[in-house]
C-alpha cells in the first residue's frame, strides 16, 4: 500500500484528526501504563483495517461490483484511524506544517525514535518513515517543531543505524544551526565509539552542504577518519 492509494484525498481539520488519532500520542508516553494502553487501541485499529481490507479485496474476488464502492469506503475509513495509514492521504501542496495531519506525522517519528522495538513490532513501515523525514526537512518549522526535529536528529545519530536513518542528514541540515552542533559536537565526545562517528560525519556533512549524503561518502569519510 502506497500513500497515493487514494486520489480522492479528503482534507479533514484539526478536530477529526483529534478524533481518528488522538490517542496515538500515547505512544510516545514516558508513563508504560499509557503507552501500553495505546498499544492496545492501535492493535485493535490495525486489526480493524485489516478486516476491512479482506472484505473490499473479497468484493475483487468474487466480483461484487454493486459492493465494492461501500467496501473501499470502508476500508479508507478504517484505514485513516490507524498507524501509519492514518499518515498516507496527505494532499499535494508546498508545505507539510499546515496540514493537521503534521503532529501525528511527528508523533510517528518519535516513537520510532524513542521506542524503536515497539515501532519495529507493531507498525513498522520504512517507506513512510522516509517520505516523512523528507517532507519535514522540506518545511520551515517554528522553533518548537524545529527544536523536536534536534532532538529526533541527536537521538538518532546516538543509536545503532535503523534503516532509513541516513535521511536524518537533510533534517540536520534543514535545522542547521548553534542548538544542533553544540548536541552533535557533545555526543562525538561521548564514549560510545559509533555515536563519536556518526555525529562527527552529520558535523562535516553540515560544514559541506554540496556534498551528497551517499554510501560512497560515508565510506570515503569513515576511512579518512579511521587513519586520524
Amino acid at each position: 500500500m502506497n500513500r497515493d492509494m487514494n486520489a480522492d484525498v479528503r482534507v479533514d481539520g484539526a478536530d477529526v484528526w483529534h478524533e481518528r488519532l488522538g490517542w496515538a500520542f500515547g505512544l510516545i508516553a514516558s508513563d508504560p501504563a499509557e503507552r501500553a494502553a495505546a498499544l492496545v487501541r492501535l492493535a485493535a485499529t490495525e486489526k480493524n483495517t485489516q478486516e476491512a481490507q479482506d472484505r473490499y479485496y473479497e468484493t475483487w474476488r468474487r466480483r461484487f461490483a454493486l459492493r465494492r464502492k461501500a467496501a473501499e469506503r470502508n476500508y479508507l475509513k478504517a484505514l485513516r484511524c490507524s498507524l501509519p495509514g492514518g499518515l498516507w492521504d496527505r494532499p499535494s501542496g508546498p508545505g507539510i506544517t499546515t496540514w493537521p495531519g503534521f503532529p501525528y506525522a511527528l508523533c510517528f517519528l518519535e516513537w520510532e525514535a524513542r521506542y524503536p522495538q515497539e515501532w519495529t513490532r507493531y507498525a513498522k513501515a520504512w517507506g513512510t518513515k522516509e517520505h516523512l523525514i523528507r517532507d519535514v526537512a522540506a518545511a520551515d518549522h517554528d522553533e518548537t517543531v524545529r527544536s523536536k526535529l534536534v532532538e529526533l536528529v541527536e537521538s538518532v545519530v546516538q543509536r545503532s543505524y535503523r534503516c532509513k536513518d541516513r535521511e536524518y542528514v537533510r533534517v540536520a541540515r534543514a535545522v542547521d544551526g548553534e542548538d544542533l552542533r553544540s548536541r552533535l559536537e557533545t555526543v562525538a565526545r561521548s564514549d560510545n565509539p559509533w555515536a563519536q562517528r556518526h555525529a562527527g560525519y552529520v558535523l562535516w556533512l553540515l560544514d559541506r552542504p554540496e556534498v551528497p549524503n551517499t554510501r560512497h561518502v560515508w565510506r570515503t569519510w569513515l576511512a579518512a577518519a579511521s587513519k586520524e
